[in-house]
């Protein structure tokens, strides 16, 4: 089932809900079925319905599916990855955190910062927590603890990194996460790929099986150092292939089972 957070382009006078005397309040969540968006009243992370009001998804546009509390993203989790970068494979997890206010969603454009000369996509996998997850036993099963999956590009800006030796600033731009376009709650790793493009033409692409840390034991390590709340993202980490972007490209992160993450790249407005 995929989930969604979306925007109406146009609505009739029936779409039109009333609360307060005032327009039906957006963003609003939906159901994709196919070609077509149905919105859903309720809590998606608790119960929820599907109303009849209904649009095609050519009709609509998609916003980042949820709004996380934080985003907890994973380094060097592949080793082709670690290794293109002259990193070492690390022994546990590293994780490290990126702003909410980096967040875009679906066909909105990633600004490339003046004072950066090198910014790459890393396309991954991402985990949407459906549950509070807090100091989780070992051997504690996280699939309860899981929303669902979607697709994140961990946009970054490189020589800050390297100029930093830390991720926060070279990671934290506003525009830096792209996320969405949808969370779809029924997902098998083991026959998942995630692959990136730039300007149509493939430069990532890795099984999910590849990571050296798998998703219960990010989730497990994770929440013994804080508590996951609902609508929180986990990013499991990029594979080989990190490379540049400039602006007027199309980068697009897929994710099998998931869809297509598509964002043009431009230059700040003067």
């Amino acid at each position: 089932m995929k989930l969604c957070r979306f925007q109406p382009l146009h609505f009739s006078a029936e779409q039109v809900g009333r609360s307060g005397g005032e327009a039906y309040p957006e963003p609003r969540a939906g159901v994709i079925t196919g070609e077509t968006v149905r919105e859903i009243s309720g809590d998606i992370f608790r119960q929820w319905r599907a109303t009849d009001r209904a649009w095609p998804l050519e009709e609509v546009k998609l916003l980042p599916p949820v709004v996380p509390s934080k985003l907890v993203c994973l380094g060097r989790n592949y080793r082709a990855h670690a290794a293109e970068l002259g990193h070492e494979v690390p022994k546990e997890p590293l994780i490290f955190l990126k702003p909410p206010s980096a967040i875009i969603g679906p066909e909105e454009p990633i600004v490339l910062p003046p004072i950066s000369q090198r910014v790459d996509y890393e396309g991954e996998l991402a985990a949407v927590i459906g549950r509070v997850c807090s100091q989780l036993a070992p051997d504690a099963d996280v699939r309860p603890y899981i929303l669902g999956w979607t697709c994140l590009n961990d946009v970054t800006a490189r020589d800050l990194q390297r100029a930093d030796v830390q991720f926060t600033r070279a990671k934290g731009f506003d525009t830096f996460c792209p996320l969405g376009p949808v969370i779809e709650t029924e997902l098998d790793l083991a026959t998942t790929t995630i692959e990136t493009y730039v300007n149509g033409e493939r430069r990532q692409s890795a099984p999910a099986t590849l990571m050296i840390f798998p998703v219960d034991v990010i989730i497990r390590w994770v929440s013994r150092m804080m508590t996951l709340v609902p609508g929180d993202i986990i990013a499991t980490g990029t594979p080989a292939g990190v490379g540049p972007l400039k602006a007027g490209d199309v980068v697009e992160v897929v994710v099998g089972g998931v869809g297509t993450l598509r964002n043009p790249v431009v230059t700040p407005a003067t």
